[in-house]
């Protein structure tokens, strides 16, 4: 009989999965991850469990917020809106980086950690998780400079 898994190792085992899902999605779709290979992402139920789409919209987001999915109904399987600031909409390249970091909250809903969804997205874009990270805040600092968020 063997033991139940304490939360460290149930913690541990959604990080190296959800970074073993960014390299099933980077070697699908990848190396560029641009808004055409997106939407096929979006499609993908071996990679997103439930109906997404991209909505820029800034309903909904927090101050600062660049991103996050809005649930369409009840159940995750109701689908969510990826809701994304509307600055991002003329820069379609950076949305990539911005969706598959909300991705791993629609598939793992509150069990996923900032840092699973940091280890997914450098996953998916073939980037180092730090190097992601930096993309990250790069993206959140033209909100702060842009007087809209």
């Amino acid at each position: 009989m063997s033991a139940c898994p304490t939360p460290a190792t149930a913690k541990h085992s959604l990080g190296d999965h959800v970074a073993d899902k960014g390299a099933q999605l980077y070697a699908k779709y990848g190396p560029q991850i641009a808004w055409q290979q997106l939407q096929e992402v979006l499609l993908d139920r071996s990679l997103v469990r439930y109906p997404c789409t991209v909505d820029f919209s800034t309903d909904g987001l927090r101050d600062g917020e660049l991103a996050y999915p809005h649930p369409l109904g009840d159940t995750p399987e109701d689908g969510f809106s990826i809701r994304v600031h509307p600055l991002f909409m003329t820069e379609l390249e950076l949305v990539p980086h911005l969706v598959l970091y909300q991705l791993v909250a629609v598939n793992y809903g509150e069990f996923a950690s900032s840092d699973d969804a940091e280890a997914f997205g450098a996953a998916a874009l073939g980037l180092d998780p730090q190097d992601y990270y930096d993309s990250l805040c790069r993206l959140a600092d033209q909100l702060d400079g842009c007087g809209c968020g």
